[in-house]
């Protein structure tokens, strides 16, 4: 990486199809495969369950939604496993 430019223009430069290896830092990149992206969804809990949500919360020392994308993960391993994928 040798040069400094705007975020425009290397979008710019990008779309035209320019050669941008000059302003990227390979060797600090990060690969993106789309499995890490996050993405907002909304979900509805009755009251007794976010309070069980937030005990869990305060026992592990950790925040809600930590707790539930766990709970999430665990759960989504233990079916893939219990189907044999």
């Amino acid at each position: 990486m040798t040069d400094t430019i705007t975020a425009e223009e290397f979008d710019r430069l990008f779309d035209e199809g320019a050669d941008i290896s000059e302003y990227v830092d390979l060797d600090n990149g990060v690969m993106v495969d789309g499995r890490n992206e996050t993405r907002r969804v909304n979900v509805d809990f009755p009251h007794w369950m976010i309070a069980d949500l937030d005990e869990e919360a305060d026992r592990l020392a950790i925040s809600r939604q930590a707790v539930i994308k766990m709970i999430v993960d665990e759960g989504l391993k233990r079916r893939k496993a219990a189907a044999g994928r």
